[in-house]
């Protein structure tokens, strides 16, 4: 069984953070213990989930220079039960230079989670858009990799960059790590080109799309304005309802992979 998933696209503004913050929601509220990972120094899951970065008196950033422990640092998410989050702030981006001089810098994020593991079913990690350093900490330290997908042209092309550099990774750092699946976001069904985008990422990579795409929705603009997913803010919305079913099909390909 998958533990540990990286939600990764190098391409910007593909709804990654949104999907890992509403995955994490609906796998808690379905009976998981899941931890949530902000690995991107600008801390959107953090602000997300209503902290604000620049008050925290630690971060990811002391766990990645050993100043501190994941368990030390991470924080329960409110309102939400079992539910916790490892919150990230803009000294992330003095870590990714830190571990350039490293020595196994692609391990670091793994040996950091590895104390906590057995405390959580889940544990989804939010990659930044980028593959740098940090990104391939993410990819290091999962399991499986999950791919959120705009249906428009330039995420396709993101798509195939993305593979080539799990296939190095996969190489050279983590022999088990596979691709999960796509999850299409900001979809249109009415136009026929977010259709055909999707079936041909689905026929060139062989990557399985997971049901349903998630529709755009003007909910999801809000919702981190208040520190709360979709799920909480909009419950009843078509947003959320896709999320939930995406997070038990996602729970299920995890179990059998």
């Amino acid at each position: 069984m998958v533990k540990v998933v990286a939600v990764a696209n190098q391409k910007g503004g593909v709804a990654k953070t949104t999907t890992v913050q509403s995955l994490g929601v609906a796998l808690a509220q379905q009976g998981q213990r899941v931890l949530v990972v902000d690995l991107d120094p600008q801390a959107c899951l953090t602000f997300s989930f209503g902290f604000d970065p620049d008050d925290l008196p630690a971060s990811l950033h002391d766990v990645l220079v050993r100043r501190a422990k994941i368990a030390e640092i991470s924080r329960e998410v409110p309102g939400v039960d079992g539910l916790s989050l490892v919150p990230a702030t803009i000294d992330l981006a003095g870590a990714e230079v830190h571990l350039l001089s490293r020595t196994g810098r692609e391990h670091v994020l793994a040996r950091a989670l590895q104390p906590v593991l057995s405390e959580y079913d889940v544990v989804l990690i939010d990659c930044p858009p980028s593959l740098g350093v940090l990104t391939i900490n993410g990819l290091t330290a999962a399991e499986a990799v999950l791919v959120p997908l705009q249906c428009e042209a330039l995420s396709h092309r993101g798509v195939g960059q993305l593979l080539e550099t799990i296939e190095d990774v996969r190489q050279f750092a983590n022999e088990k790590l596979r691709v999960l699946g796509l999850v299409a976001t900001m979809y249109d069904g009415r136009t026929t080109h977010s259709r055909k985008v999707l079936s041909e990422v689905e026929e060139r990579y062989g990557i399985p799309v997971f049901e349903p795409p998630v529709p755009k929705s003007v909910r999801f603009a809000e919702a981190p304005e208040l520190g709360r997913s979709v799920l909480q803010h909009a419950p009843s919305s078509a947003g959320a309802a896709a999320y939930r079913v995406l997070a038990e099909r996602v729970l299920s390909a995890m179990q059998v992979a």
